[in-house]
């Protein structure tokens, strides 16, 4: 793997291009987000995606979420009704993943047996910039195995995934509390996990 040291602030260019072209490549990053270190892959390689599913012990009825660089897109990939479309102008960029009714747009293995999918807009340079320079959605899943707990240590981070991932961005101490999980698909919101993010 690949270790490159990132500035959470002002991140340097030719990092996010190396990152990109992993991920052009069908490879695996991990990544800063605005909650924990998120694993991705390009939403559209179905390679990639079996890859996560493979190394995070997931079967394909678990929900995988991606992130996006702002709300205008997520609207290609769910339907976003106008309390949804309220809630979540009020709440991104920031530490939420929102379950979403799917659209045609989203690759089907992630839609095992459903038709809902998690959307993610984080509020971190890093991440920001890295979807500026690989111009689509990123799958984003938490950087740890299933039979432990959330990982924010980047020598921990990188000696877990050293011989399973393609490229660390290490943006230094991550976080060890996650997104707080929305599901908007009802009229209602319905909080199904607490995490970093606050509803205010």
């Amino acid at each position: 793997m690949k270790r490159l040291p990132i500035h959470p602030v002002n991140p340097q260019g030719r990092h996010l291009k190396a990152a990109a072209a992993v991920l052009n490549a069908g490879g695996l990053v991990i990544y800063p987000t605005d909650s924990v270190y998120g694993l991705g892959c390009d939403l559209f390689n179905k390679k990639a995606v079996e890859k996560i599913y493979q190394l995070k012990g997931n079967d394909k009825r678990k929900l995988l979420s991606f992130i996006c660089p702002d709300l205008k897109e997520i609207s290609e990939y769910a339907y976003v009704s106008n309390p949804a479309y309220k809630i979540m102008k009020r709440l991104l960029p920031g530490p939420f993943t929102f379950i979403l009714s799917a659209t045609r747009q989203v690759p089907r293995i992630l839609l095992e047996n459903r038709k809902t999918v998690g959307i993610r807009v984080p509020d971190n340079a890093i991440c920001q910039a890295l979807l500026a320079e690989f111009g689509k959605p990123v799958i984003s899943t938490s950087a740890c195995l299933h039979n432990q707990g959330f990982l924010n240590d980047p020598d921990e981070i990188a000696a877990t995934f050293e011989t399973t991932v393609d490229l660390f961005l290490d943006g230094g101490p991550g976080g060890l509390d996650p997104s707080t999980v929305i599901d908007l698909t009802e009229d209602e919101p319905v909080l199904i996990r607490q995490g970093r993010g606050m509803l205010r």
